[in-house]
């Protein structure tokens, strides 16, 4: 704003001057004693006169170099604004840059992640599969050490003991006791048969008919 008021007050001061520069040497007394010229133009009149074509060309000079001061500015903030974009372009750039690389990083530690869990689960399923068949050949061990405890335990008892058929009572026939060998009484095989009696020996036992 002061910069405005000092031009403008700069304006005035010179349009005074211009002013009374013309008409203060206009009429006879201050015509041109020595010719004027310009490219070949000669200038006649009085010195006002001549102030007045100074007076315009120094405001010609003076609109020339304004518009080339504004040119020029307005190239400085074309430049200004284009360094401004290309800073603003490098920035965003590198904003991506790095949110690229960020992603990366992330997409980089999931395959990582993932692999690592699927090594585990793998390794998890592995040991299960392993105790699985641990205690299957456990349960068949058992199972064989069972079977062979049984087959010796029937082969004990079939060779300890001993088997011996049941005799049949017919109709005639009659099965006697067997006396105990610790009594005194002489075996019945021993002994002489009665006359018209027939014994039936079964296995050193005799019965006799009804």
């Amino acid at each position: 704003m002061i910069f405005v008021l000092l031009g403008l007050l700069v304006l005035v001061a010179a349009a005074v001057v211009a002013v009374a520069g013309i008409f203060t040497n206009t009429g006879a007394a201050h015509e041109l004693t020595n010719a004027f010229s310009v490219f070949g133009h000669h200038m006649t009149g009085s010195t006002g006169t001549l102030f007045l074509f100074g007076i315009i060309v120094g405001a010609a000079g003076m609109l020339g170099l304004g518009l080339l001061l504004t040119g020029a500015r307005r190239s400085s903030r074309r430049g200004s604004e284009a360094r401004h974009g290309l800073r603003d372009s490098r920035r965003e750039t590198a904003a991506v840059a790095e949110s690229r690389d960020d992603l990366v990083d992330q997409r980089d530690a999931a395959l990582a992640e993932a692999t690592s869990a699927a090594g585990r689960d793998r390794d998890g399923i592995a040991g299960e599969r392993d105790a699985l068949a641990a205690q299957r050949d456990d349960l068949a061990r058992q199972r064989d050490e069972l079977m062979s405890d049984q087959r010796r335990a029937f082969r004990e008892q079939t060779a300890g003991t001993r088997v011996a058929p049941m005799p049949s009572e017919s109709a005639g026939t009659r099965v006697a006791p067997m006396p105990s060998e610790g009594d005194g009484n002489p075996r019945a095989d021993d002994e002489p048969e009665p006359d018209g009696q027939h014994g039936l020996h079964l296995f050193g036992h005799s019965s006799a008919p009804r």
